[in-house]
């Protein structure tokens, strides 16, 4: 039997009104705030977290652009920004299997504060989206819940960048959730302290692995044929030691995966090694469980790491990421869905804001950016079907499943995260609908904010 509660009516007091609010700060986030500042107009960024930088800073996937290799085209703009910004500051190092750089999830957070306050965009961290303010099919702001309690904010346009659609699909529009059973696997990261960095390089120049490495054991990876002899930061074989062992069980054969760099003070940071299958990250029991279990399967594979690989004899855990990772729920039913013809045979578009390089990661794909291929990211990607006000920016743009293992990736959400960010603002400045601005006006501004659009 389904059993409610009746809630009274009550008045929820207005605390602040912006131009654009942008709610969710991830990469996608984040760039939508300093593009629509930059371009003029009141920016206010949401978080439910106490810092900014989502996926970088939150989960602690530190890889931006591990992609990159020496014939990739780049997007430019405020994504290739986090990279400069961060090394400026020192928080980047070399990425360990790419010409990137990896971002430090702690130094970033500071790095993301100094680009809020120079932007001069005003700061909301600690509050919980909640729902929409409707004013009939248009999304004039949202409610959200603190421990100040339940307040509202009023905007002119919103941008959804809450990786889940959330705002979108609360607000009324179609949208698109993948079957939990083949969403991409969800992830607790790590980092360790304690390896010997000699001993470690030493043993990877030993026995080095590729991505036809990937190809193994629980996995099948579709490659184009040339990723297959490139070298992969990848460990396997220390896991499946294990399991023989009787160290992991033989139910846990996806432990697995990349390291990102290790530093000369024993730090090794970025450890994507577990990969949780059948957890929907739209469901707070399911991230629950599957947040414990990860940090269970992580200190296995530590201890894995301690007995059966050269230089991690005394490997510790440095710390968790603040949140379980998660790669793949909903997306918005969009005025063009991108398909996956667009991401695998560079997709030409009028409204392009932004290019991406041809990089496609999930699904049991793996395409990398070898040869100067590239498509072009649409905006009527991210305007949902349905409601007015309202952009979608990040991971749950419009798109088939191979565009999203494209499109969900940190670098290509900075790129449509920075179009949400100047159309708004053009809608803003010109009293027009998102779905009404000058295309021509919008892509003139990207292009003097430093994007490539063809």
């Amino acid at each position: 039997m389904t059993v409610s509660i009746h809630e009274p009516a009550r008045e929820t007091p207005v605390i602040h009104r912006t131009d654009v609010l942008v709610v969710g700060s991830g990469p996608g986030g984040l760039a939508a705030a300093l593009a629509a500042a930059r371009e003029g107009v009141e920016v206010t960024l949401l978080e439910r977290f106490g810092c900014f930088g989502g996926n970088i800073t939150v989960v602690g996937v530190e890889g931006f652009a591990w992609y990159r290799h020496e014939a990739t085209v780049e997007a430019g703009g405020i994504g290739w920004e986090f990279e400069e910004r961060a090394k400026a500051m020192g928080a980047a190092v070399p990425e360990s299997q790419s010409l990137s750089y990896e971002l430090d999830s702690e130094g970033f957070k500071l790095v993301a504060d100094r680009l809020v306050e120079e932007a001069g965009i005003h700061p909301m961290l600690h509050r919980q989206f909640v729902a929409p303010i409707m004013d009939g099919d248009r999304v004039a702001g949202v409610i959200v819940e603190s421990k100040a309690g339940r307040e509202a904010i009023l905007a002119k346009v919103v941008i959804d960048a809450t990786g889940d659609a959330d705002v979108a699909h609360r607000a009324g529009a179609p949208t698109r959730k993948t079957p939990v059973e083949e969403m991409q696997a969800a992830s607790v990261m790590f980092h360790v302290a304690g390896v010997d960095k000699a001993a470690f390089m030493a043993g990877v120049k030993a026995d080095p692995q590729t991505y036809k490495d990937w190809s193994s054991g629980e996995w099948e990876v579709e490659t184009s044929g040339k990723e297959d002899a490139m070298f992969s930061p990848f460990l396997r074989k220390p896991f499946e030691q294990a399991i023989k062992d009787g160290l992991i069980p033989p139910d846990l054969s996806t432990i697995g995966g990349t390291w990102g760099a290790v530093h000369d003070h024993g730090e090794m940071t970025y450890m994507n090694l577990v990969h949780l299958a059948g957890c929907d990250g739209t469901d707070p029991d399911s991230m629950t469980r599957f947040e414990i279990e990860g940090r269970v399967q992580a200190m296995l594979a530590i201890e894995a790491l301690k007995r059966y690989t050269p230089g991690c004899e005394g490997v510790r855990l440095r710390n968790f990421g603040m949140s379980i990772g998660i790669r793949d729920t909903r997306k918005i039913d969009a005025v063009y869905d991108m398909t996956d013809r667009d991401v695998r045979d560079e997709g030409r578009f009028e409204d392009s804001i932004g290019i991406y390089p041809e990089f496609i990661d999930g699904y049991g794909v793996l395409i990398l950016p070898t040869t100067g291929r590239y498509m072009q990211i649409p905006y009527r990607a991210m305007l949902p079907k349905g409601v007015r006000g309202l952009l979608v920016a990040g991971r749950a743009i419009g798109g088939s499943r191979i565009a999203h293992a494209a499109t969900r990736n940190m670098a290509c959400c900075a790129v449509s995260g920075q179009g949400a960010g100047v159309a708004a603002a053009y809608a803003v400045k010109s009293s027009r609908e998102p779905d009404a601005v000058n295309i021509d006006a919008v892509q003139a501004a990207l292009v003097a904010q430093s994007v490539r659009i063809a």
